[in-house]
């Protein structure tokens, strides 16, 4: 019985990183985007590259958007337990989206396969 709870566990916290991928990504597409943090030149605003969102997806918000979208549905899948190929293509885009959070939620689920039907 522990051992379930153990796997539940890096599950569950597999799916969380993913969402909180997924917001962080998305924080960072509406700072460029907007600029609501702050004036242009200051570090944090529009025409800035935000701290958190990587170098491949800068100046392309439209397709960080999708990317980080992708990332929360992953979520949707993991703590539903079903579809472990979109599970894990969801933790793939929160490892593009926000690196220091999808790289753990990729290992934890990976880790978690077994938990998956379909």
């Amino acid at each position: 019985m522990n051992e379930q709870i153990k796997k539940s566990r890096g599950r569950v916290i597999a799916g969380g990183l993913c969402i909180l991928s997924a917001l962080m990504g998305a924080l960072g597409i509406l700072n460029y985007w907007v600029g609501i943090f702050g004036e242009a030149g200051s570090g944090f605003g529009k025409g800035d590259i935000p701290p958190f969102v990587p170098s491949i997806i800068f100046d392309t918000p439209i397709p960080a958007l999708v990317i980080a979208l992708a990332a929360l549905a992953g979520s949707v899948f993991i703590f539903l337990r079903k579809k472990w190929k979109w599970a894990l293509i969801g933790a793939a885009a929160a490892a593009c989206s926000f690196i220091l959070t999808g790289i753990p939620a990729v290992i934890l689920l990976l880790a978690a396969k077994d938990e998956f039907t379909g």
